[in-house]
């Protein structure tokens, strides 16, 4: 066996995966504090990276784009959490998860209607030519991607667990009933994790809008963070990396290596079955908490 050339392939496979970790901890954010499967996260990507190139492209400096965008995606976090998901407290989990569908729906049609339907280019000025590392041929953007994904985890562990707010985050995540009883205010946190869920879908509808282009189908990489979600656990930060880096690595193994022997193309698939099976032995991922029901 080329060890290169294996190398090559999984570590291509790990970076991959850290893309497919940025989409799966807006997912973890707020399902930890409020159950929510937040299924408008890809198209809260989607509007993120559209939002960004409209700017540029009408001749917004970048750096003004860049802000502006992030300051947008907040407020559109704190939108969502304001008009829809607060006036559904204490609904059953499917009509919270319609909910968010609707929200989905909603934001792609408002996409439309602001943006247009035609796909755009997304340039961050980093190249996408491989640089030798001992032999290895690594992808430039892809270590770029790396590098912010892991700034921002970083940025987040430290926020919620150095911080007030992340403290408070953090208790309303262990025990609701818990937190309402030492005065937290529990709809001020959960506004302000769909913010922070809206800043991470401007960082990964940036990364993604820059690797795939920015198009209608860039909503679809919500389906990616499922298997992840699966695998590392539904409200667990940490389990979202590990997943992410475990289903890049496994699917682009599976398609260079399995792939011939059974036509290709498995590299779409491999993760959900993955996935499926894991299910099967450890339904609360490797990170997440075990739901135990007294009846």
């Amino acid at each position: 066996m080329d060890w290169n050339f294996f190398l090559e392939v999984l570590i291509g496979g790990l970076l991959s995966g850290v893309m497919y970790s940025l989409v799966a901890i807006g997912f973890v954010l707020i399902y930890k504090t409020s159950g929510v499967l937040n299924f408008a996260q890809g198209a809260m990507v989607l509007f993120a990276a559209l939002t960004f190139v409209s700017m540029t492209e009408y001749g917004v400096p970048f750096v003004l784009a860049l802000v502006a965008t992030a300051i947008i995606m907040i407020l559109l976090g704190f939108a969502i959490e304001r008009v829809v998901l607060r006036q559904l407290i204490n609904q059953p989990p499917i009509t919270l998860f319609m909910a968010t569908l609707g929200v989905s729906y909603v934001l792609e049609g408002a996409a439309q209607l602001l943006f247009g339907t035609q796909p755009h280019e997304l340039n961050l000025g980093i190249s996408d030519l491989p640089m030798d590392a001992g032999g290895v041929s690594v992808s430039t953007f892809d270590l770029f991607a790396a590098g912010v994904a892991a700034t921002l985890v970083a940025g987040l562990t430290v926020f919620f667990n150095y911080t007030r707010v992340g403290l408070a985050f953090r208790a309303v995540a262990g025990d609701h009933f818990a937190a309402l009883a030492v005065g937290l205010r529990l709809r001020r946190i959960w506004a302000i994790v769909w913010a922070t869920a809206g800043l991470v879908a401007f960082v990964a509808g940036l990364l993604w809008g820059s690797r795939q282009g920015v198009q209608f189908s860039l909503s679809l990489v919500v389906l990616k963070a499922l298997p992840v979600l699966v695998l590392g656990g539904f409200d667990s930060i940490a389990g979202a990396i590990i997943g992410g880096l475990v289903v890049g690595a496994t699917e682009k193994l599976a398609e260079v290596f399995l792939g011939p022997y059974v036509g290709g193309g498995i590299e779409s698939w491999f993760a959900y079955v993955a996935a499926l099976a894991f299910l099967l032995v450890r339904p609360s991922g490797l990170f997440g908490q075990k739901q135990i029901q007294r009846v």
